[in-house]
């Protein structure tokens, strides 16, 4: 812990805790050396028992008016979210009786509000949880939908820290021996160290591997994956975007170019975020606004996890809509009310399905959403296993990886022994806790050393 964060702890903070605005209850936490004195004194009487729900009747300390009748919870430290006294207010949502209860909080001599996120930070000084679980917690106040609930519900219960620490702690031994065998060249150690070392090594770089070979399915999870419709002029991709926002999102008309910009919709599909984008049709032009929105739309399409690259079923399919096909698309006929959809022409330009649908008609469109919310549950990844969900983590798992790598090649065992110790701080910096003390501990458990 710093300076800055040692001399934080030692304020009292409170702050609204619930939604700001008018609901039935709103909850109000205070947490730091003072908690308890805020119950006693805007309570006017003794500290209830820990943990148990309250009924207090909430005065003003300076002027005696009453505030509210609400209930309190007193969190003896260091058995509470953030590790020292909390105090946890319920009382009615008005703006009012809110306002009231901060404005009498703010006029008592040490305490302040709260910055963003400090509760949570206190947790994490406090050891209650790692960062990794912070992390967890943000992304499930921020999840939209049920698989980010519950990836970021798996996160928040430790499921990916513990698998870190795990990694981290099995480095630890293996590098304690190594530092066993440096600093204490006189002691009877195993012949076979080396090999045992190296072997482990190469075991949890393996792990780690597997681990980062996940085509991001974490990180795409959080951050939703990116559908663009691309396709002629007037072949339905403003329509197709309002079907799928249920909602006039996008400008639909007749009049070809009518899209110049991208536009962009944020949606829930099974379960899983996406954001579609709805772009400029593809063709020639001379109008300089709508060369610039056939640019972004093959920008867009290089960002892309996914393509709907849509056709007229009534017309013969255009090159330039041709070439976006790939197999990260699916290639969609519309209008199929108005024609068969030629299908055999895509056959080998390697979709990864083709669906014949009627914007207008609803024809086929139940087959296409299945299609492609399977293909969007197919690069999320259906799993209970930890996931990586951030770049912060992945960048720190790659250079742990490459610094095994390193120790398992080096010809010296301390060149090996000073990567291992950079593959231990790497994997530190996840859940923050970066340290090489406790080697100490795991050498004299192992060694005897000094008996």
């Amino acid at each position: 812990m710093n300076v800055a964060d040692a001399a934080r702890m030692k304020d009292t903070i409170f702050a609204l805790s619930s939604a700001v605005g008018r609901s039935g209850l709103a909850v109000i936490r205070v947490s730091g050396p003072a908690a308890s004195t805020v119950l006693s004194t805007l309570s006017g009487r003794v500290l209830p028992p820990p943990r148990r729900a309250s009924r207090v009747h909430l005065r003003n300390p300076n002027s005696g008016a009453a505030l509210d009748d609400g209930i309190a919870i007193w969190f003896q430290g260091p058995g509470s979210y953030t590790g020292e006294d909390v105090v946890e207010f319920q009382v009615h949502g008005g703006v009012a009786v809110v306002s009231a209860i901060l404005d009498s909080l703010t006029d008592m001599p040490g305490l302040r509000l709260a910055e963003p996120g400090e509760f949570t930070r206190r947790a994490f000084l406090s050891g209650k949880i790692d960062l990794t679980e912070a992390e967890g917690l943000i992304d499930l106040i921020d999840a939209e939908t049920e698989a980010q609930r519950r990836q970021a519900l798996r996160q928040a219960d430790g499921a990916l820290g513990r698998l870190y620490t795990g990694w981290r702690t099995r480095l630890i031994g293996l590098l304690a021996h190594y530092e066993a065998s440096i600093d204490f060249i006189e002691e009877p150690l195993p012949e076979d160290l080396e090999v045992v070392v190296r072997r482990g090594i190469l075991c949890i770089q393996k792990s780690i591997l597997l681990h980062l070979d996940d085509n991001r399915r974490g990180e795409r999870l959080r951050e939703g994956v990116y559908i663009v419709i691309l396709g002629a002029p007037n072949v339905g991709k403003s329509s197709l975007l309002n079907l799928l926002s249920r909602r006039d999102a996008a400008i639909v008309s007749s009049k070809a170019g009518t899209t110049r910009d991208v536009v962009e919709v944020r949606l829930d599909l099974e379960g899983f975020p996406v954001t579609v984008a709805d772009t400029a049709g593809l063709r020639e032009s001379d109008d300089e606004v709508e060369i610039e929105g056939v640019r972004r739309a093959r920008d867009r399409a290089l960002r892309a996890d996914l393509k709907l690259v849509l056709f007229d079923a009534s017309a013969a399919p255009d090159s330039a809509s041709l070439a976006m096909i790939d197999s990260e698309t699916i290639a969609v006929f519309n209008k199929s009310d108005l024609g068969a959809a030629p299908v055999a022409l895509l056959a080998q330009a390697g979709a990864a399905a083709t669906c014949a649908i009627s914007v207008k008609d609803g024809l086929g469109i139940e087959p296409f959403l299945a299609t492609l919310s399977n293909l969007v549950a197919a690069r999320m990844g259906q799993t209970n296993a930890p996931i990586i969900t951030r770049s912060r983590h992945r960048a720190a798992l790659q250079e742990c990886s490459e610094a095994l790598r390193r120790a398992s090649e080096a010809s010296d065992t301390e060149l090996s022994a000073e990567d291992l110790r950079l593959a231990v701080r790497s994997l530190g910096t996840i859940t923050g806790v970066v340290d090489v003390e406790d080697l100490l501990d795991v050498i004299f458990r192992d060694f005897c050393i000094g008996k």
